[in-house]
């Protein structure tokens, strides 16, 4: 994992760069939480961004093929900003869900998870891979 942090008067910057793996979800989740944390926002707030990165660290790990994830984190006065950028292409998943209990759900509700805490949600796909951009309003978080 690499990690770089960068603060201004008004704006905070963080980047971790991580191989996709398994291992890569929780820890970009703990990485999120604790930076958020660091940065002052409130336990509530902490946990959307979590919920947020796992979704998309998810979708890397799922559905891209990449060998890495990329993982910007910034906060401005009141929006905090996340992107996930990837190398890799659409993948049909190719493993079945683990629990059972799951079995007979639809996939496809992580990016609907997402836009539930951060409207602004922009995707672009192209060549050379994947790059998600939420914008949550922080001050809006309750």
């Amino acid at each position: 994992m690499t990690t770089t942090e960068a603060r201004t008067s008004t704006r905070r910057i963080a980047l971790c760069t991580m191989a996709a793996t398994p291992e890569s979800v929780p820890a970009l989740r703990r990485f999120t939480h604790h930076l958020a944390g660091g940065w002052g926002l409130a336990e509530n707030v902490q946990e959307a961004l979590s919920v947020v990165v796992t979704e998309l660290a998810t979708n890397v790990l799922l559905h891209s093929g990449s060998p890495y994830v990329v993982l910007l984190l910034a906060v401005d006065r009141n929006m905090f900003t996340a992107e996930v950028r990837d190398g890799g292409r659409w993948l049909t998943r190719a493993t079945h869900r683990r629990a059972a209990a799951d079995a007979g759900v639809a996939c496809g509700r992580g990016l609907r998870l997402v836009e539930a805490y951060a409207p602004d949600c922009t995707v672009r796909a192209d060549q050379t891979g994947t790059r998600v951009v939420v914008r949550i309003p922080i001050g809006g978080l309750s």
